[in-house]
């Protein structure tokens, strides 16, 4: 039991890290989002570098060398996670820190898609009515905005690909973010180069607070996934489902509460039916965990009776 705590504070403490990100990206205004972004590799390579050398944890390099196909799908999930982070801070510094969120509340259901079209697996019926209410939603909030949440759309679908890339991968937190980001360093390097030589940048310019919070971008990326490999070892999936909603929920009242961002009628109705879709998506999957739990649990029982 205390193992099952531990690794519960640990989820909520990396979901919620991840909900009050729109709170540090306009920190580093008048920054860019690209410019963000590059130095956000740049220094998460170095601070997971920083753990690994903390543990002496460097086995794990000779056998992924030798792995191709391995490292192939992290250049993948390197590529597809580049253009999430960047389109997450151009969203919150653009002031679409709800339409964001929206795209972390549909993620379940757009991994749940991709299950089917890409792993060919099968939806159970409340699991298609979740899928349902989702599409409702993305329906209604195009109305809302007068265009598809295209923010929403692209943060959901790479977050999905990312996810299903990783899962392929089978490679640690740590050991995989450190080769994610060494595979961006190259490019992230030369844009901020770029920068610099055409007197664009923002890196040493603005005063030593605004270097400690570039810097930073580095640990907040690194510290939660951290916390969340932590918890996933510890808790049942169906417990990392339901706390996965800690960080959009945050990131929605970031946006409503702190940023203020319009939320006419339409759009809570939106925002309403997805949360619909959300409660019976998590009640479908904490309901098929207690069955598959009483399952197990019964099976040495008819072993013995037989």
């Amino acid at each position: 039991m205390p193992e099952l705590r531990r690794g519960v504070v640990y989820g909520v403490a990396a979901y919620a890290m991840w909900g009050l990100f729109p709170l540090y990206w306009p920190l580093l205004k008048p920054s860019g989002a690209v410019e963000i972004l590059a130095h956000r590799m740049v220094w998460s390579l170095l601070t997971v570098v920083a753990v690994l050398a903390l543990r002496r944890h460097w086995s794990w390099v000779r056998e992924l060398a030798g792995q191709p196909r391995k490292l192939a799908l992290l250049t993948l999930a390197a590529v597809v996670i580049t253009a999430n982070w960047g389109t997450y801070i151009y969203a919150v510094n653009t002031g679409h820190v709800v339409e964001a969120a929206l795209g972390y509340f549909i993620n379940p259901l757009v991994s749940v898609v991709f299950g089917v079209l890409l792993l060919r697996e099968r939806l159970r019926p409340l699991q298609w009515t979740a899928v349902g209410f989702g599409t409702l939603a993305v329906i209604v909030l195009t109305a809302d905005y007068g265009r598809p949440p295209y923010l929403a759309l692209v943060l959901a679908v790479s977050f999905g690909l990312y996810g299903l890339i990783k899962k392929q991968a089978n490679v640690g937190a740590a050991e995989s973010l450190t080769v994610e980001t060494l595979v961006l360093l190259l490019p992230a390097l030369a844009y901020v180069g770029f920068l610099e030589a055409g007197g664009q940048g923002t890196f040493g310019h603005l005063g030593g607070w605004h270097v400690a919070l570039m810097v930073g971008a580095g640990v907040i990326t690194a510290v939660p996934l951290l916390f969340f490999t932590a918890s996933a070892i510890r808790v049942p999936l169906s417990t990392i489902g339901v706390l996965q909603y800690i960080a959009p929920v945050l990131q929605f009242l970031c946006g409503v509460l702190i940023v203020k961002e319009t939320m006419p009628p339409s759009r809570w109705l939106g925002f309403g039916i997805v949360w619909l879709a959300l409660v019976v998506f998590t009640y479908d999957s904490l309901r098929a965990a207690r069955a598959a739990r009483v399952s197990r649990s019964a099976r040495p029982l008819d072993h013995v009776v037989t």
